[in-house]
Protein backbone atom coordinates (compact mmCIF):
# COMPACT_ATOMS: atom_id res chain seq x y z
CA UNK A 1 0.00 0.00 0.00
CA UNK A 2 2.99 2.32 0.58
CA UNK A 3 4.97 1.90 -2.39
CA UNK A 4 1.23 2.38 -4.61
CA UNK A 5 0.87 5.60 -2.38
CA UNK A 6 4.41 6.99 -2.95
CA UNK A 7 4.35 5.63 -6.80
CA UNK A 8 0.89 7.90 -7.16
CA UNK A 9 2.91 10.76 -5.31
CA UNK A 10 5.93 10.88 -7.19
CA UNK A 11 4.84 10.05 -10.64
CA UNK A 12 2.04 12.61 -10.54
CA UNK A 13 4.96 15.31 -9.09
CA UNK A 14 7.00 14.50 -12.33
CA UNK A 15 3.72 14.89 -14.75
CA UNK A 16 2.95 18.46 -12.86
CA UNK A 17 6.32 19.45 -13.10
CA UNK A 18 6.31 19.00 -16.78
CA UNK A 19 3.27 20.38 -17.40
CA UNK A 20 4.25 23.62 -15.15
CA UNK A 21 7.95 24.12 -15.62
CA UNK A 22 9.22 22.42 -18.42
CA UNK A 23 9.42 24.88 -21.50
CA UNK A 24 9.04 27.53 -19.32
CA UNK A 25 5.20 26.00 -18.43
CA UNK A 26 4.66 25.97 -22.29
CA UNK A 27 4.83 22.27 -22.98
CA UNK A 28 1.95 21.00 -25.57
CA UNK A 29 -1.05 19.56 -23.83
CA UNK A 30 -0.84 16.94 -25.86
CA UNK A 31 2.18 15.91 -24.09
CA UNK A 32 0.36 16.06 -20.24
CA UNK A 33 -2.09 13.57 -22.33
CA UNK A 34 0.06 11.37 -22.48
CA UNK A 35 1.89 11.07 -19.77
CA UNK A 36 -1.25 10.35 -18.21
CA UNK A 37 -2.50 7.88 -20.16
CA UNK A 38 0.60 5.97 -19.95
CA UNK A 39 0.78 6.38 -16.07
CA UNK A 40 -2.65 5.31 -15.82
CA UNK A 41 -2.62 2.09 -17.82
CA UNK A 42 0.88 1.15 -16.91
CA UNK A 43 -1.08 1.65 -13.01
CA UNK A 44 -4.26 -0.28 -14.28
CA UNK A 45 -1.91 -3.05 -15.46
CA UNK A 46 0.23 -3.69 -12.54
CA UNK A 47 -1.87 -3.55 -9.94
CA UNK A 48 -5.75 -3.43 -10.89
CA UNK A 49 -7.92 -2.46 -8.73
CA UNK A 50 -5.79 -1.98 -5.91
CA UNK A 51 -4.28 1.14 -8.17
CA UNK A 52 -7.22 3.24 -7.55
CA UNK A 53 -5.58 5.21 -4.82
CA UNK A 54 -2.36 5.34 -6.94
CA UNK A 55 -4.28 6.83 -10.03
CA UNK A 56 -6.00 9.64 -7.82
CA UNK A 57 -2.84 10.87 -6.20
CA UNK A 58 -1.35 10.98 -9.26
CA UNK A 59 -4.33 12.88 -11.26
CA UNK A 60 -4.83 15.31 -7.82
CA UNK A 61 -1.24 16.83 -8.49
CA UNK A 62 -2.40 18.53 -11.98
CA UNK A 63 -5.50 20.29 -10.63
CA UNK A 64 -3.92 21.23 -7.48
CA UNK A 65 -1.01 22.92 -8.68
CA UNK A 66 -2.76 24.99 -10.69
CA UNK A 67 -5.27 25.76 -7.60
CA UNK A 68 -2.70 26.81 -5.45
CA UNK A 69 -1.03 28.94 -8.35
CA UNK A 70 -4.43 30.34 -8.52
CA UNK A 71 -4.71 31.18 -4.69
CA UNK A 72 -1.17 32.81 -4.40
CA UNK A 73 -1.72 34.66 -7.22
CA UNK A 74 1.38 33.26 -9.06
CA UNK A 75 1.81 33.31 -12.54
CA UNK A 76 0.49 30.14 -14.14
CA UNK A 77 0.47 28.73 -17.81
CA UNK A 78 -3.58 27.93 -17.60
CA UNK A 79 -5.17 30.50 -19.72
CA UNK A 80 -7.53 31.69 -18.85
CA UNK A 81 -6.17 31.62 -15.28
CA UNK A 82 -9.79 31.40 -13.28
CA UNK A 83 -11.34 28.62 -11.52
CA UNK A 84 -14.05 28.04 -14.45
CA UNK A 85 -10.67 27.15 -16.00
CA UNK A 86 -9.24 25.40 -13.30
CA UNK A 87 -12.41 23.37 -13.09
CA UNK A 88 -12.72 21.99 -16.59
CA UNK A 89 -9.45 21.10 -16.43
CA UNK A 90 -10.18 19.20 -13.63
CA UNK A 91 -12.77 17.09 -15.45
CA UNK A 92 -10.83 16.92 -17.95
CA UNK A 93 -7.59 15.50 -16.79
CA UNK A 94 -10.01 13.28 -14.38
CA UNK A 95 -11.76 12.25 -17.15
CA UNK A 96 -8.08 11.18 -18.94
CA UNK A 97 -7.02 9.60 -15.70
CA UNK A 98 -10.21 7.56 -15.37
CA UNK A 99 -10.07 6.59 -19.60
CA UNK A 100 -6.60 5.30 -18.69
CA UNK A 101 -6.48 3.26 -15.77
CA UNK A 102 -9.74 1.41 -16.93
CA UNK A 103 -7.66 0.80 -19.88
CA UNK A 104 -4.99 -0.74 -17.55
CA UNK A 105 -7.34 -2.86 -15.95
CA UNK A 106 -8.90 -4.20 -19.32
CA UNK A 107 -5.69 -4.83 -20.69
CA UNK A 108 -5.03 -6.91 -17.29
CA UNK A 109 -7.90 -8.99 -17.84
CA UNK A 110 -7.18 -10.24 -21.14
CA UNK A 111 -3.85 -10.61 -21.23
CA UNK A 112 -4.06 -12.91 -17.97
CA UNK A 113 -6.98 -15.27 -20.28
Amino acid sequence: MQTRILAGLIIGAIIAYVDNFSFQGEVSPIVIVVMLLVATITIGVSWERRGLLTSALLWLWLPMTHIVKKVLGLPDTLHPNTYASILMFTVFTFTISGIGFITGIAINKIVKK
